[in-house]
């Protein structure tokens, strides 16, 4: 990821489907991924999301420094709202040992 709020609009998007779908485990690796990316990668910490009606507000330490950004809940949600629209397209597999 280049930017710092592309990494955090795609982290909060896929963890606002695995706060919905706990067992989605495609879901919580994607998570696991993103997660990576935004602290490996950009190494921003002590992040936390906040939300109203209209949007996500996303609060985070950047080298050093706080920051904050926010996005609007209809692009977040977009995936979350295609899963439950269409959920016999989004079926869980389960991860075999």
């Amino acid at each position: 990821m280049r930017s710092v709020q592309d990494a955090l609009y795609n982290w909060l998007s896929i963890k606002v489907v695995c706060d919905a779908r706990p067992e989605d485990t495609a879901a919580s690796e994607t998570l696991d991924l993103f997660n990576g990316i935004i602290k490996d990668e950009h190494h921003l910490t002590n992040i936390d999301v906040t939300t109203d009606e209209m949007m996500y507000y996303v609060s985070f330490t950047h080298e050093g420094e706080a920051k904050k950004t926010r996005f609007p809940r209809e692009l977040i949600e977009v995936m979350l709202n295609q899963i439950n629209q269409e959920p016999d397209k989004y079926c869980n597999f389960p991860i075999e040992d």
